[in-house]
């Protein structure tokens, strides 16, 4: 990674609507009588849900690590991911190790756009290159609903457990922002540092269609979570001077092709890579 270049960024804005109740899970402080079972996470200034920046990203990866194939090789608390090269521990020598890592880099892209730890021992060409904002709630967009919901920016959704004995059911609260609502602005920074990278513009675009097709949040295999994303819009800064280049309309994810990607690829190339570029 010696002689980093930063050619410039591509910023992605748009906002997210919910098509069904949207549950991103928050704590509670305190346990109280009557307190919902799952709580929604809030904004701590003004009280509104919001989307973290973290469970959008991780969605997207965890679902491109599915898509291709990548080898779920590191234990991180419990949990298996794919990293490049996986724990060094696992392997009997640490060339092989570097030899391993740097196959998978290269050739698992969710390593390059989302991200690898700063302790992997070998080279990689450059850091994570893409950076997943925060999103708020757009309180405007639940106007009309507001009167029918049973707490400020949510709505309630009653659940069994049922006990496949006895068939007692055992209810619990999941606290939902209701279908409708809309969360914006939407920002996602993509940073090129190679060449390679334009080409690597259009998989962010795969890992937003891959969450619009599956669910965002939890309680999504039972009806919670499915999103759109609209009113996408790319725009370059370029170069040493991080200029501002063209704009780029892309508006929904819904019919986005491959030709349609790859004529992003074309036109990041054209912006940070052509003649001129910078």
């Amino acid at each position: 990674m010696a002689n980093l270049n930063l050619y410039g960024r591509v910023i992605i804005t748009g906002q997210i609507r919910a098509l069904s109740g949207l549950h991103i899970g928050g704590s509670t402080t305190a346990l109280e009588i009557g307190a919902l079972d799952l709580p929604v996470i809030r904004n701590q200034v003004n009280g509104q849900p919001y989307i973290p920046g973290s469970s959008l990203k991780g969605k997207m990866r965890s679902l491109s690590e599915k898509l291709t194939g990548a080898p779920q090789n590191r234990n991180i608390g419990g949990i298996k991911i794919h990293i490049a090269g996986g724990d060094a521990r696992d392997y009997k020598s640490k060339e092989e190790y570097i030899r391993v890592g740097q196959e998978q880099y290269e050739t698992y892209w969710v390593n390059p756009v989302f991200g690898v730890p700063s302790e992997i021992g070998f080279e990689i060409s450059g850091p994570t290159r893409l950076v997943v904002r925060d999103i708020p709630l757009q309180p405007a967009s639940l106007e009309e609903a507001r009167g029918r919901l049973d707490l400020p920016y949510t709505e309630v959704k009653w659940e069994n457990a049922l006990d496949r004995v006895t068939s007692a059911a055992v209810p619990r609260q999941i606290e939902r922002v209701p279908a409708g609502a809309v969360f914006e602005p939407m920002e996602l920074v993509f940073s090129l540092f190679e060449a390679a990278d334009a080409g690597r513009l259009e998989h962010v675009f795969t890992a937003l269609q891959l969450v619009e097709d599956d669910y965002l949040g939890g309680q999504g295999t039972r009806g919670s979570g499915k999103v759109a994303f609209e009113a996408i819009t790319l725009t370059a800064k370029v170069g040493a001077a991080y200029k501002q280049g063209e704009t780029k309309a892309v508006g929904s994810l819904a019919g986005l092709s491959d030709e349609d990607k790859q004529g992003l690829v074309s036109w990041a190339q054209s912006q940070f890579f052509s003649n001129g570029a910078g």
